[in-house]
Formats: C-alpha cells, structure tokens, sequence
C-alpha cells in the first residue's frame, strides 16, 4: 500500500505560548503608553517599565545578577532628552550577547527598522501596533530563544 505524504513542513500553531516571561518595556509615557503595557500584562507576561536606555541596562544587570533575567526587553528607538534603543541593545549585548531585545518606533524608514537585527535586535514593532502584531512578535522571539537553548 503506498502512502502519499505532504512535502509541507507541518505548520505551526499560531497559539505556541513561551509561557509566562518577564518583560523589561523602555520608553517614555508618551512613547509607550500604558496601553502596551497593559497588552503585554494581558498576554500573561510580568512587565516592567523604564524611562530610558541606562535604567534599563541597570534593571537588566540587576535581574540577570538575581537568576531572574526578563525573557525579553522591549525599547523605544527614540526617547527624548535619553539613551534610546540603539545604544540600549549596545549595552544589553555587552552584558548578555543573548538578550531578547524587541526595538519599537513609528519610524518605519529608521535603518534600525529596517535591518534591526543587524543592530542586534531579534524582533521589531512599528507604532501604533496592535495587540495581535504584539503577541505574534514577542511569542516569536521568546520562543526561538527557547528553542536554542532547549536541545
């Protein structure tokens, strides 16, 4: 008896959950609101919240130093009178080469935007978004991120 077999790939379901994740968000109340962080709280994530790239490096360091890291951080490209994404994931990599970061901006055309991962940036959220582009893209780099380090 021969049996036909799909030359597809089985796909992916749409719901695979990293599970519950620390979230490190950097951005001002004016570039992200508390909307996001409220869709990052729904999506069943902790969150926390930092004004600018130094304070996130330093909750980043302070965490990792516990043995609680955050499974991803969320930055703002640009933050206004601080240090904004790029120099932020800079800092992140030098103290954990593997970090989760995800840049977000309304700036579509920033080379930061367009090539982020050559920036070190594992995912990438144009403003405004909507709370399924949020969901799909921190489940897609928190769940890569476990599935190198899963064997």
């Amino acid at each position: 008896k021969l049996t036909v077999r799909s030359a597809q790939p089985p796909r992916r379901k749409s719901h695979v959950s990293a599970g519950r994740k620390s979230v490190l968000v950097m951005g001002d109340e004016a570039s992200i609101p508390s909307l996001a962080v409220n869709m990052i709280s729904f999506l069943g994530h902790d969150v926390e919240v930092v004004s600018d790239g130094t304070a996130a490096v330093e909750k980043y360091q302070r965490a990792l130093n516990k043995g609680q890291p955050f499974g991803a951080v969320i930055l703002d490209l640009v933050v206004p009178g601080g240090i904004g994404a790029r120099e932020a994931v800079e800092r992140l990599r030098k103290i954990d080469p593997t970090v989760n970061a995800i840049v977000v901006s309304g700036y579509a055309q920033d080379p930061v935007m367009v090539d982020y991962r050559d920036f070190g940036f594992k995912g990438v959220i144009g403003k405004p978004f909507t709370l399924e582009e949020l969901q799909k893209t921190l489940n897609s780099v928190l769940v890569e991120s476990q599935q190198w380090t899963v064997h």
